[in-house]
């Protein structure tokens, strides 16, 4: 007699759960996120329609719909203005030294701060370099501008003490001096607070993994070069791409309060002071916004070439 085959049943490879079962699987976290999209869309994506203003010659009182049409006129002048050369390359060069400068300082610090064993003092030295992020620039400026102030400056005071200096120097005067006090100042304010993200990502590595190394002979200096850092990259990394997408924002506040005095506008006017002084204070909306658009434009396109660069080592944006 011929034997009967049973044939099994063909396992059916369980579906994914499509985008809106997604959504009302976590529906509860979902609603959280709901407010916040509507704060972002009514505060950051309304206000886009003013974008209009850079192609119209807007005046106030006029409505954008009868407001004349003038094209790219505003480039125009922004880009053949005289001006246009010292602003662009002030901005490029505060940018690129507060990303040179600025930007590792934070990830040297929380390797350092995770080295130091003794936990009273590491707390000590955390909050000292915390406290100048929660001070304003106007209060931070005040301080910078006491401690180099011609009359009683602890600056000037210390150099002449250790006879660097003959008679003392007006810092914030003398433009060759200017760059070097805002990198300095920005790294004063933010290497504290920046390096809590470092800090962070330090913290989520295995600690087996430093003990295996330990075992292998591997010293600190190693542990950090070839353990810290390579855990944390993914983070150095985002923060990386949007520290590169803002280069074209060199500062605003600092250098509004650094910057008082018009003797050293030549290496202080950027383009969020110059889009101030030029566009805002002269009535000159409609060329301020083109200069804004020109900006956001760029600092967009840093962004997506950033992040293809950090695309091919696995880390990016999107």
């Amino acid at each position: 007699m011929a034997q009967l085959s049973v044939s099994k049943p063909v396992e059916s490879t369980p579906k994914k759960p499509n985008g809106v079962q997604r959504f009302y699987k976590q529906i509860d976290l979902q609603l959280m996120v709901i407010p916040a999209l509507i704060l972002i869309f009514i505060f950051s994506y309304i206000p886009m329609y003013g974008i209009l203003m850079a192609f119209q010659d807007y005046k106030i009182g006029r409505s954008f719909s009868s407001s004349p049409w003038v094209g790219f006129k505003h480039f125009s002048y922004f880009f053949h203005s005289p001006e246009f050369g010292m602003v662009m390359r002030n901005t490029i060069v505060i940018s690129l030294l507060k990303f040179f400068i600025g930007f590792p300082a934070p990830i040297l610090l929380a390797l350092m701060l995770n080295e130091v064993r003794r936990m009273a003092f590491k707390r000590v030295v955390q909050t000292i370099t915390y406290l100048p992020h929660f001070m304003s620039w106007v209060i931070l400026g005040g301080l910078v501008s006491a401690m180099l102030a011609v009359d009683n400056g602890s600056i000037n005071m210390l150099l002449q003490k250790l006879n660097f200096i003959g008679q003392p120097i007006n810092f914030l005067s003398l433009p060759e001096y200017f760059w070097g006090i805002l990198v300095t100042t920005n790294v004063w304010k933010e290497i504290g607070f920046g390096s809590i993200v470092y800090l962070a990502a330090i913290a989520g590595v295995d600690p087996n993994t430093y003990e295996a190394a330990s075992i292998d002979g591997a010293s600190r200096f190693k542990q950090i070069y070839l353990i810290t850092l390579p855990s944390i990259m993914p983070v150095v990394v985002i923060f990386m791409i949007l520290a590169i997408g803002n280069l074209l924002s060199a500062g605003f506040e600092d250098i509004l309060i650094l910057a008082a005095n018009p003797a050293i506008r030549d290496v202080s006017d950027v383009l969020d002071t110059y889009v101030v002084r030029v566009g805002i204070d002269n009535y000159r909306y409609s060329y301020a916004t083109a200069v804004g658009v020109f900006k956001a434009v760029v600092s967009v396109g840093l962004l997506t070439i950033a992040n293809f660069i950090a695309r091919r080592s696995g880390n990016s944006l999107w």
